[in-house]
């Protein structure tokens, strides 16, 4: 089970490092590890198991998250309009984006930071998402909004990118143009 100890935070190398492919189709080893990486969002949406082992709770999780420099995330949360996102996915990859950008109105978090970064982090308000799930189907999910935050968040841990990289140094709060913020 994934604890907080297993979580590496910001200034491990692991989280600038572009991370490998996963070869196709998965080793047992990476499907048990993004199946754990998935178990870890569930147990920390729920309140008696986060409680019992001090975990925060998460809606995504990367691979380099864990130390582990492979392609995979994971995700678990409901939308805004009640749709729950779900997966396990190898290898995951924007295929395409909208011009149109959004931003989380409260900012964003992060398991691997333990402080409050304040800013508005610019993200593409559509994309569409290809990779693997964890039964080896080819997976195509177009999201908008706040699921499509999610998704580039831990997109750009595989690229060795954290959230507040995107945040305007000069001016955090300055609205991205072009863009419709979103609530959480």
């Amino acid at each position: 089970m994934i604890t907080m100890e297993d979580i590496v935070r910001e200034g491990h190398p692991a989280l600038r490092k572009v991370t490998e492919e996963v070869d196709m189709p998965p080793s047992n080893e990476d499907k048990e590890t993004l199946n754990e990486m998935l178990q870890y969002l569930k147990n920390s949406q729920d309140e008696q198991v986060c409680d019992r082992y001090g975990l925060r709770p998460g809606v995504g999780l990367a691979a380099p998250q864990i130390n582990v420099n492979k392609r995979m995330m994971a995700v678990h949360f409901e939308d805004l309009n009640g749709k729950i996102y779900s997966h396990g996915i190898f290898n995951p990859r924007i295929i395409s984006h909208s011009v149109e950008k959004t931003y989380l109105s409260t900012g964003e978090g992060c398991l691997s930071v333990d402080r409050e970064v304040p800013g508005y982090v610019p993200r593409y308000r559509r994309i569409t998402v290809r990779g693997t799930d964890l039964e080896g189907n080819e997976l195509k999910i177009r999201l908008k909004d706040y699921a499509a935050i999610v998704f580039q968040h831990e997109i750009d841990h595989l690229h060795g990118i954290m959230f507040y990289d995107h945040i305007d140094q000069e001016n955090p709060f300055k609205e991205p143009e072009e863009a419709k913020p979103v609530d959480r």
